[in-house]
């Protein structure tokens, strides 16, 4: 059985297998441990995934065609893979689990704010990314590339930007560079208990980045909390913690 490419999916199969099988082992193997792979395609990833015998997988696939494939290709996954999409899916599991996948670039960003809303039961992501994209979820405060997805995901997540993939390990070859990360849930280390406030605010003050953030944050923070010397300074240049503070002490 044959598989079609669609475009419209941002559908790039990885056919380079050191490279798949490198990716997998990125994943913290443990018995009994639930995984779940997002947009299996092709099967790149899943056909070393299938080795683990003694995992729960599960995997989502908005493509049918390839639901299909994969069916008639590991008759192993029969009932395993979701056919839906992503982005209005609901958690695979009731307990823990992992997740891993080579994600399609054009939905990336709202992947991952669908594993921050998944956050407190998930334990790790390994995860394949446009490299611009993967770069900003793991920059440091003060760079040009630090961001909403850097503070939101390193607010919960310990990223770890891992390695680069070659456009040449993909079929079609992407107009872009592709890199590796892997996010660790840090369990909440800063105590947010509002998330979508603390969002909120993360994206006002860098939807004006260039503005200082006494100007980003005028319309949502009280007058008082404009004085604060703090707010002299940019978006870009506050860390998570800084952020936090912010959020905790003017905006909860």
């Amino acid at each position: 059985m044959q598989y079609t490419l669609k475009k419209s999916l941002g559908q790039h199969f990885l056919h380079d297998e050191n490279m798949c099988r490198k990716i997998v082992l990125q994943m913290q193997h443990r018995q009994g441990m639930n995984l779940l792979e997002i947009g299996p395609g092709a099967g790149a990833l899943t056909k070393y995934l299938v080795e683990w015998e003694d995992i729960a997988y599960k995997a989502i696939e908005i493509d049918k065609e390839k639901v299909e494939y994969l069916y008639k290709t590991f008759p192993g996954l029969k009932d395993k893979i979701i056919l839906q999409d992503i982005l209005k899916a609901n958690a695979p599991f009731n307990t823990m689990f992992n997740i891993i996948g080579n994600f399609p670039y054009n939905i990336s960003s709202q992947i991952l704010f669908k594993i921050l809303e998944w956050e407190p039961q998930v334990e790790e992501v390994i995860g394949m990314f446009q490299k611009e994209v993967a770069q900003r979820i793991a920059a440091p405060p003060g760079s040009k590339t630090y961001g909403i997805l850097s503070v939101l995901i390193q607010a919960f997540f310990k990223v770890e930007y891992l390695f680069d993939v070659h456009e040449k390990c993909f079929t079609p070859p992407p107009k872009v560079k592709s890199g590796i990360i892997r996010m660790v849930n840090a369990k909440n280390p800063f105590g947010i208990n509002n998330r979508e406030k603390f969002s909120l605010l993360v994206k006002t003050a860098f939807n004006q980045r260039r503005k200082t953030l006494r100007n980003a944050l005028k319309s949502i923070l009280p007058t008082a909390a404009l004085a604060d010397p703090i707010m002299s300074k940019r978006a870009e240049q506050l860390s998570v913690a800084d952020f936090v503070a912010l959020h905790k002490q003017y905006y909860f």
